[in-house]
């Protein structure tokens, strides 16, 4: 039997190793710099060390203190439904293609072809696969299946979705609606992403949505936003200063429409679990 302390320790041991694997990523990254790797390859192979490092430290983790292996936390073999792949493609896509629909236009900021390759391998490999994997097998893995044991499946869905939100606006200096709108945000992604890893039995396929999302919306790619960020490769500058459709200061993430594509997907999983 679980105690709290217990189940307390291992949300905060999981949050540290996903702290310290992150910060050893990023060290590898910049000692591989200095000794003239090119940079895009650098970002590369350290969010490639982000992923795998985590996982160990996971497993090790979960070995030595609870005594039981990663597939108890749904961490197993790796492997994907042909629908989580498409919806993964499609959320953010559609959710892109709305934006688009929207009055704005566009501005590519001037970069040389190894600053673009660099911004391009960290929106892929460290801001979306790499943070992607890391916080399911986090969140979705560890803490879920803790608090699921603990206090049972409603409250397992809701607790890792709080802190999720939760940890985006940490250190941040957003004003109180931004706050409100990224944790209410937040708790609803992470609803669709822990409804998709009941339905499929493992943290993979919301960890592959996850991953397709952050490289097509926040990779820095190409980025819909109200302002120009001068490390992004191009921009679609909106007009509205509407905050529902902005998402206020954390960005589109944090907006009516994403909610509303968040929402949509958590149904889908929300049906498709019920039916099996």
């Amino acid at each position: 039997m679980l105690t709290t302390k217990k189940v307390s320790l291992g949300i905060i041991g999981s949050i540290l190793i996903l702290i310290f694997s992150q910060v050893s990523a990023e060290l590898i990254e910049t000692l591989l710099v200095l000794f003239k790797v090119p940079e895009f390859i650098s970002i590369a192979i350290s969010g490639i060390i982000y992923i795998f490092l985590t996982y160990f430290l996971l497993k090790q983790f979960v070995i030595k203190f609870f005594h039981r292996n990663l597939n108890d936390f749904g961490i197993g073999h790796f492997h994907v439904k042909w629908k989580w792949v498409i919806i993964g493609l499609l959320l953010p896509v559609v959710v892109t293609v709305i934006y688009l629909s929207i009055p704005g236009h566009f501005i590519s900021t001037h970069k040389s072809t190894l600053e673009t390759l660099a911004v391009i391998s960290r929106g892929i490999f460290f801001t979306g696969f790499g943070a992607g994997f890391v916080e399911e097998m986090v969140f979705r893995g560890i803490i879920m299946t803790l608090v699921k044991e603990k206090w049972g499946m409603m409250i397992s869905i809701v607790i890792p979705s709080l802190l999720f939100g939760l940890v985006h606006i940490i250190g941040m200096l957003f004003n109180l609606l931004s706050i409100l709108l990224v944790m209410l945000a937040g708790t609803m992604v992470g609803v669709m992403f822990s409804l998709i890893a009941y339905e499929s039995k493992t943290v993979w396929n919301n960890a592959l949505v996850h991953s397709l999302w952050n490289s097509v919306i926040i990779s820095g790619i190409f980025t819909i936003s109200t302002k120009v960020d001068p490390y992004n490769i191009s921009h679609y500058l909106l007009r509205t200063k509407s905050f529902l459709i902005t998402g206020g200061q954390f960005g589109i993430e944090s907006s009516l429409i994403a909610l509303l594509g968040y929402s949509l997907v958590a149904y889908y999983a929300y049906s498709e679990l019920k039916r099996s």
